[in-house]
């Protein structure tokens, strides 16, 4: 299958960038970036582009794709409402039409999270507005699956770029194996994430549309290495 990949450069973009190197089944692996990245592999091909509202330009890149898994995001501390949303859902649908355009039958994955509000009228600003974006993609004519990850455990040197979140992470990395005893229902890691998002390709719009860790950390298993569906 051949896959774009938006968000790249952010901790969970790392994770399913490396899933879909690893998997044989990813015939390639198409980027969208701001900045050239530092790596290289023959799957990999990366697009850079500045403007995330208007995809115009890249349309004609944008073709023969299987799948979009769309990761790009950013905490909504210190921001307001209008440049939160600019972000998290104007960018989202740009990319989602221009994708859906070029490929009809495509899946698109979005990274949302724990806590979103689908009923858009909660107290939250970020719930809110992630609901809105996950309304709106689930509303379109393409196979659409809504990730809602909790805590996300880093792997294969994933790092995110919010400061904050990097120095959390440091701090509480050990606690993981803790928190997957205690509340193994409310984490994950980026290793699953990016191999539950393969997987739910060859769903083709069955199962349930809204993914929460317990349903990724499923489908991510099932084909880890060393799976009996490891290739």
């Amino acid at each position: 299958m051949n896959v774009v990949i938006f968000g790249v450069s952010g901790m969970v973009g790392q994770g399913v960038l490396h899933a879909c190197l690893r998997d044989e089944r990813i015939r390639s692996v198409l980027v969208v970036v701001r900045t050239p990245l530092a790596v290289s592999h023959p799957k990999l091909r990366e697009i850079v582009h500045s403007d995330f509202t208007d995809l115009t330009a890249i349309r004609d890149e944008l073709v023969g794709l299987d799948a979009c898994f769309f990761c790009l995001g950013v905490s909504s501390a210190g921001l307001s409402e209008a440049e939160y949303t600019r972000i998290t859902y104007d960018y989202t649908l740009a990319a989602a039409r221009a994708v859906y355009a070029e490929n009809p039958a495509l899946t698109f994955t979005y990274v949302s999270g724990e806590g979103t509000d689908s009923t858009e009228k909660g107290r939250s600003m970020w719930a809110r507005v992630k609901g809105r974006t996950e309304n709106e993609l689930l509303a379109m004519p393409f196979h659409a699956y809504m990730f809602r990850p909790g805590y996300i455990q880093p792997r294969h040197g994933a790092v995110s770029r919010t400061a904050t979140y990097r120095v959390l992470y440091r701090l509480t990395s050990w606690l993981y194996p803790v928190l997957r005893r205690v509340i193994p229902r409310h984490v994950t890691t980026t290793d699953h994430l990016g191999r539950a998002m393969i997987e739910v390709v060859g769903l083709a719009g069955t199962g349930p549309t809204v993914l929460y860790s317990p349903d990724i950390n499923r489908l991510g298993a099932s084909n880890a290495p060393g799976s009996p569906l490891s290739a």
